[in-house]
């Protein structure tokens, strides 16, 4: 009997609840408000601020400039926990699939193999996107935080690695798009206009 009138008490309270959300005009006249207006609009200059990405012709790049030497620096401090000191990667780090090492540089002309060896150096078309994805995503345990410079240094210090360019190179949003990727040519364009226009 107990049990019944503690089911009675809760079905009455729920639905005393439901008829209160039900009814914004009694909500309202309770003190509830009768819509929620979080946040603000987007102005321009906060839709600028998220600079969505970077294009392969440099579009969106910031302000800022690196080079070989500076980039070591942040990599060794920042990065070579899960890409390794030579940046071949680290084998064994968790959540990774057996045999994933996280590494950068290496593999070109593997794609077409069986072994696929899926590097910065062997697979990504552009410059910038190495740029974008490392001002995004990295480091792991700090996305986002890599100052332009850091992010412009870094790039640098990966695609020297990678025989890309010259370890005198210095990169900005001038020299970074101009950088020739080893698969530039790699891709093929996709056939479906439609989705661009």
């Amino acid at each position: 009997m107990c049990i019944h009138s503690d089911n009675t008490k809760y079905a009455v309270l729920l639905a005393a609840a439901l008829a209160v959300l039900a009814a914004p005009g009694v909500a309202h006249a309770q003190g509830y408000p009768g819509k929620f207006e979080f946040g603000a609009p987007a102005n321009a200059r906060d839709i600028a601020s998220v600079n969505i990405a970077i294009a392969p012709d440099g579009k969106n790049l910031p302000p800022g400039k690196g080079d070989y030497a500076a980039g070591k620096a942040v990599y060794e401090t920042k990065c070579s926990a899960c890409h390794g000191g030579n940046l071949q990667g680290v084998a064994g780090l968790p959540d990774m699939p057996a045999g994933a090492a996280l590494r950068l540089i290496g593999g070109r002309g593997t794609l077409t193999t069986k072994n696929p060896v899926m590097t910065v150096e062997s697979y990504w078309p552009f410059a910038t996107t190495l740029f974008d994805y490392v001002r995004r995503a990295m480091p792991f345990t700090a996305p986002g935080s890599l100052t332009a410079d850091e992010t412009y240094a870094v790039s640098a210090f990966i695609l020297a690695e990678g025989n890309i360019i010259d370890r005198t190179a210095v990169l900005d949003a001038q020299t970074l798009p101009r950088v020739q990727m080893p698969n530039r040519d790699g891709f093929i364009p996709d056939p479906r206009p439609e989705f661009f226009k």
